[in-house]
Formats: C-alpha cells, structure tokens, sequence
C-alpha cells in the first residue's frame, strides 16, 4: 500500500471524455509522486485518450457522441480498478495480476504495458463495447470500434522510440527492426480487437446474470494469459532480465518518457 492515499476524486466515475482525461492525470501524478509503476500504463492511456478525444473533435469517428459514450465506459473500467486495488478492494483477476506486478522489480516497462493492455483490450474493451449500445444496434458500432485499432496503432511508433529512451538497445533494434516490429505489434493489437469484438458480440444478447457469468469465465482466461507475459519462457526471462537491468532512470522519470 503506498504512503500516499489514493486520490478519492478517482471514486467517482467519469462522464464525460475530459473528465477522465482529468482522473487519468490525477493516477499518472500519483504515481510520479509516490515512484508506483501503476504509472507506467496511465501515461499511456492518457495519451491515447487525448488521441480519441482529438479524433472524436476531428469528426473521424462515424458517430463522435457514441464514441465518447464508449471511451468513458471502457476507461471507467481501468479507473475504477485502480482504485479498488489501492483501497484493498478486489478488481478482476485480470488487472490484479497487472496490478500485482507493478510491486515487483523485474517486470521491463514494456511487461508493464503489455499486462494493462492484457486486462484492458482482451476484457475491458468487449464488455464496454456491449454496455454502449443495445443488442440491436451493436453492429452499427463496429466501425469505429475498428478505428480505435487504428488510433492505437498511430501510437506504436512513438511509444517504441520512448522505450528507446529507457533502454538504449531499444533504439537499435526501432533503427534496424522497426517496421518489422510494428508489423508485429499492430498484428497482436488486430487480433485483440477481433476477440474483443466477439466477446462483445457474444455478450451482447445476454441477460445481466448471464454476462456476469461470461465475463468471470473471460477473466479467468486472461488473468491465465498475463502469465505468458510475465514468465515468458526461460530464454525470454533472460532477455527481459537483461533489459530490466539496462533500464535507465527513477520509475517517475520513465513515467515522464512514457507521457
């Protein structure tokens, strides 16, 4: 438990896209004050929250409202998990694994974000995609549920250089494998979104006792998959123990990269 209480203004959940672009500031200053890597993955959805934000005032959405109404279900779920855990309270096992590492030394940055990304898109993001809209008007959604993929994905680029900034091994393998790792990492991103997308899919038509059900079974999956991320083999523990180790900076310095 950190020396600091969390903030309580984060209990109340958002409703509107700048009022939780305000509570994810609220999290990322938290944690660069008290050196918590729960910062690591808020500074990366702040950004991508300012992205839609921008893209919803752009008009690149086909329908800017619904996608507003979408973003604060799907970011609510995150800031409430955050709060639940840092009030002893008890999220989906899903973030609790990402959370739990965040205590842990070993974890790479790039672990980090891949955990938060684990609990948000493979669970968060089908369950708000099924709470924005009723059955009958989910298909009409998918299009701009496809866009966020790509906003996503806009990011990419930025965030590897950031990382570069961390570990400097980073900036060779961006100059000499870059396209073949956003190739990679936009792929991975492409079929999250598609699971997401089914799960909504599935979980749409149900009653609210029978999505309860589908998405403590759905939790049960990826908190078993955030696994894979934190122990990836012996020859890739090696790897992330080498990264970890040339890793540069204080945790609030890399916060500060990463925003």
């Amino acid at each position: 438990m950190s020396d600091t209480a969390f903030p309580a203004s984060i209990a109340i959940p958002a409703t509107s896209i700048d009022e939780v672009i305000s509570q994810l500031t609220t999290i990322v200053e938290w944690s660069k004050e008290e050196n918590s890597r729960m910062g690591y993955f808020a500074a990366l959805y702040l950004k991508v929250t300012v992205q839609i934000k921008k893209g919803i005032q752009d008009n690149f959405f086909d329908h800017g409202p619904r996608m507003e109404r979408l973003d604060v279900i799907f970011a609510n779920r995150y800031i409430n998990a955050c709060y639940q855990y840092q009030t002893g309270q008890t999220p989906t096992q899903s973030w609790t694994r990402a959370f739990d590492e965040t205590k842990l030394w070993w974890p790479i940055v790039l672990q980090h974000l891949l955990l938060g990304m684990n609990a948000h898109i493979n669970l968060d993001l089908g369950i708000s995609a099924a709470e924005t809209v009723p059955p009958e008007e989910l298909q009409s959604l998918k299009g701009d549920f496809e866009k966020i993929n790509g906003v996503l994905a806009s990011l990419v680029g930025g965030v590897l250089d950031e990382l570069a900034e961390i570990w400097w091994l980073m900036g060779l393998l961006n100059r000499y494998l870059g396209s073949v790792e956003n190739a990679i990492i936009n792929f991975s991103m492409g079929k999250a979104r598609d699971a997401a997308w089914a799960f909504a899919e599935t979980l749409s038509p149900l009653t609210e006792e029978q999505r309860q059900k589908a998405i403590v079974e759905k939790d049960e999956v990826i908190a078993m998959f955030s696994n894979v991320i934190s122990h990836p083999g012996f020859k890739g523990s090696l790897v992330t123990k080498v990264i970890r180790l040339g890793e540069r900076g204080t945790t609030r310095q890399r916060i500060e990269i990463l925003e």
